[in-house]
């Protein structure tokens, strides 16, 4: 199975923080970490720690998401982000 197999509603609900969500969707229509911290006001270390954590809760429902491209994948799965907003 690959991360396009799964569909919306099928998949284990990860629990993301509503701030988690906010780190999350801000990164993947950022160009970098650097520019997403900078757009939260968040130090790259928080964003990094957030980045680990979201991947820690998809790992742990067996959705790892390794990449920016799974993440992104994840999140348009889960309803984070639509694909107009990228």
């Amino acid at each position: 199975m690959t991360v396009l197999d799964i569909r919306v509603g099928d998949a284990p609900d990860p629990r993301l923080s509503a701030r988690e969500v906010e780190v999350l969707t801000t990164w993947l229509i950022s160009d970098s970490k650097a520019e997403a911290s900078r757009s939260l006001y968040l130090s790259m270390g928080t964003v990094n720690t957030h980045l680990t954590r979201i991947r820690a809760k998809y790992t742990a429902v067996g959705r790892t998401a390794p990449t920016k491209a799974t993440l992104l994948v994840r999140a348009l799965q889960d309803g984070f982000i639509d694909i107009d907003e990228l």
